[in-house]
């Protein structure tokens, strides 16, 4: 049976954090994956710590701030630690930052390359978490993605095939291409044309537009030990728990 883990950036806007945890742990989850404001300091590693251990709930994944993986890799290790995160994930690169060209996110792969050393290491796995801009064509007619993973050999790849999808790209084909690289996955789901405005145009896993058996079939194929359910934007996050891990369960 496949343990599903849930991102608690999904409730963010919910809450508080004990609340989120006793309900994902309710309905089935038995992992949870971090992001950057639940460690903000000290006392808030050993709450979210406690409430882990209360609720049986685990957490092998986390993303942290690019900033904070090159400044400050003592503090990043000590979170990981404390909270047994095995799977370091860098999630974001804001627009203002993102090269022009294919020369430039080769250099950004090799970046990565160089700010994930210190966890490789330490025997932690490092890889990048993927939105749509890595998918939109370069100048040369390259990926981004592809040129980042050019200069980062040795990254390991969080595949958010919905935002592949959003890309326009073809996530089975990616899948394929990078299953060596894919150690862990975000399910989550694109509505239909028109709909769940009030949610950015996502949905709830299984009642959008992407074929996840399909999907599902082709990630058994690669190295993914992290399934990971998502949302950006739910409008009732207890919905999209309870149904996502059910529709998730069924595959």
């Amino acid at each position: 049976m496949t343990d599903f883990s849930y991102q608690l950036y999904c409730s963010r806007k919910f809450g508080p954090l004990s609340k989120t945890l006793e309900m994902v742990a309710g309905y089935g989850y038995t992992q949870v994956e971090g992001y950057g404001a639940l460690y903000k300091d000290a006392a808030a590693v050993e709450e979210l710590k406690s409430l882990l251990g209360a609720n049986n709930l685990t957490m092998p994944s986390g993303h942290f701030g690019l900033d904070q993986l090159e400044d400050d890799p003592d503090g990043v290790l000590a979170i990981a630690r404390d909270l047994g995160i095995t799977d370091v994930f860098c999630p974001h690169l804001a627009p203002d930052q993102r090269p022009a060209d294919a020369a430039g996110y080769v250099a950004f792969g090799e970046r990565l390359q160089a700010a994930g050393k210190p966890y490789r290491d330490a025997g932690l796995s490092f890889g990048w978490h993927n939105h749509a801009f890595e998918f939109e064509a370069l100048p040369d007619g390259s990926m981004p993605l592809e040129r980042m993973f050019e200069g980062g050999p040795d990254l390991k790849w969080e595949a958010d095939v919905a935002w592949v999808a959003r890309g326009g790209a073809d996530a089975l084909a990616w899948i394929r291409k990078e299953a060596a690289r894919i150690t862990a996955v975000h399910i989550k789901d694109i509505a239909r044309e028109g709909e769940k405005a009030d949610e950015d145009g996502w949905a709830d896993i299984g009642e959008g537009t992407l074929d996840w058996p399909a999907l599902m079939a082709e990630i058994r194929n690669t190295r993914a030990h992290l399934f990971v359910m998502e949302h950006d934007n739910p409008s009732d996050d207890d919905r999209f728990a309870r149904v996502s891990i059910a529709a998730a369960q069924a595959l």
